[in-house]
């Protein structure tokens, strides 16, 4: 191949990568909630048919999209087209190989953060290539330092249990399409002051981490799905740097106290283009703020089960805008914790404006959710067009929630 036509190559996909990892805020994120929530009411109303495929009919369309397949092993893969929401569009490794762990190294605390032995979790996620990486049996992974991802991955946890616990976590930096979905996530501690691979041509020193239990950072399109999440060191996910194009969905927390930040600080405005949909999670025993804590994106919380916090749900600063449809907030008995809602160190005279609403919520045991701005106007106009579930079935379209028992040949 002559070296004129090895250039064209190169210029060729270097004008097609940014369109691949395109990190661009959508510009109408109304119109986004107008899509999920029409592919919910769609679940209900077509429940037989869903990509040619048999569908449950459960109102989840995201579960409706593939658990009722008994052959689901068979095309992994196709779970990539199930996403809803900001972070739809995350592909993960649906256009590789499948990568198979085989724990060899993995559990048996053999972790080698810069010469990764192949067959380990750590030697498939730093690869350049797109992978869906699966596993081959039950393992608990304690890692020595942060997995860091590459690009393009699935981590698909679906027909084992996998846990990741009991040292530094996942991280997802400055990557793109990322899918982690079906694994247990817990006990995960600080690492760094470390050197830790990320590529297969590059590793560098770390500094100390904070010990969550998936890392986006500067990270988009993203999505976190059936995952089991409980007690790390910092928070279970957190989203910063100009992180976006993010769906949280089907996870199961529990034990934990500050479970999710969404946005860097308040003064880092690239978090302004951030989007994250969260939708049919269970957020359940021992949890106490931070469900999410949000800054100066867009943030949709459609189709939730609070079952528990000790200080807040849903708290933000630095004007967000928080789209809440269709939850169930069930309030502690601490008569000073019933309020769904906390703006952190912001008097009222400048909350009153951000964009905070709840639609169809379902409020309970004294719970209250105090909304601000536009409401149910304008700002919302094409997103209130068709509705989320009704919070009453929050409890049925959640019961799956968390790292599923999949068996090969049956459901899911």
């Amino acid at each position: 191949m002559t070296s004129t036509l090895l250039s064209l190559l190169f210029l060729l996909f270097s004008l097609l990568t940014p369109t691949l990892i395109s990190s661009s805020p959508v510009l109408n994120p109304q119109e986004v909630v107008q899509e999920v929530n029409r592919k919910i009411n769609g679940s209900i109303a077509r429940p037989r048919r869903n990509l040619g495929y048999l569908s449950c009919g459960s109102g989840n369309p995201i579960d409706d999209c593939w658990r009722c397949d008994p052959n689901w092993e068979q095309n992994r893969q196709r779970l990539a087209d199930c996403a809803i929401g900001f972070g739809k569009n995350a592909i993960g490794g649906r256009d590789g190989k499948i990568y198979v762990v085989d724990g060899d190294g993995d559990d048996d605390g053999d972790d080698d953060a810069v010469n990764p032995k192949p067959g380990t979790l750590r030697h498939a996620v730093i690869q350049d290539e797109p992978l869906w990486i699966i596993f081959a049996r039950d393992m608990v992974i304690q890692l020595k330092e942060e997995l860091l991802m590459n690009s393009f991955k699935t981590i698909d946890g679906r027909g084992a249990s996998v846990h990741v616990a009991g040292g530094p976590c996942i991280t997802i930096q400055y990557v793109t399409n990322v899918i982690i979905h079906g694994i247990h996530i817990h006990d995960c501690k600080q690492g760094g002051n470390a050197m830790v691979r990320d590529s297969p041509r590059h590793y560098g020193w770390r500094t100390v981490s904070d010990g969550d239990g998936v890392s986006i950072f500067g990270g988009s399109h993203v999505w976190v799905d059936h995952c089991s999440l409980s007690n790390c060191n910092d928070g279970l996910i957190d989203a910063i740097h100009g992180s976006t194009a993010i769906t949280i969905s089907n996870n199961y927390m529990t034990h934990h106290d500050k479970v999710m930040l969404l946005g860097h600080s308040d003064s880092y405005t690239q978090d302004k283009d951030m989007q994250v949909t969260i939708a049919f999670n269970h957020f359940g025993e021992g949890l106490v703020q931070r469900m999410p804590r949000c800054r100066l994106g867009y943030f949709h919380v459609v189709n939730n089960d609070y079952t528990h916090w000790e200080m807040y749900a849903i708290g933000g600063s630095a004007n967000p805008t928080i789209n809440c449809q269709g939850n169930r907030f069930v309030a502690p008995d601490d008569r000073f914790s019933k309020e769904v809602t906390k703006r952190e160190d912001t008097p009222e005279s400048e909350w009153q404006d951000w964009n905070w609403r709840s639609e169809g919520d379902l409020l309970v045991n004294g719970a209250f959710f105090t909304a601000s701005g536009a409401g149910a106007s304008s700002s919302y106009a094409r997103a209130s067009s068709l509705s989320a579930r009704p919070s009453s079935l929050v409890g049925s379209i959640t019961t799956g929630a968390g790292a599923l028992s999949c068996k090969k040949g049956s459901p899911c």
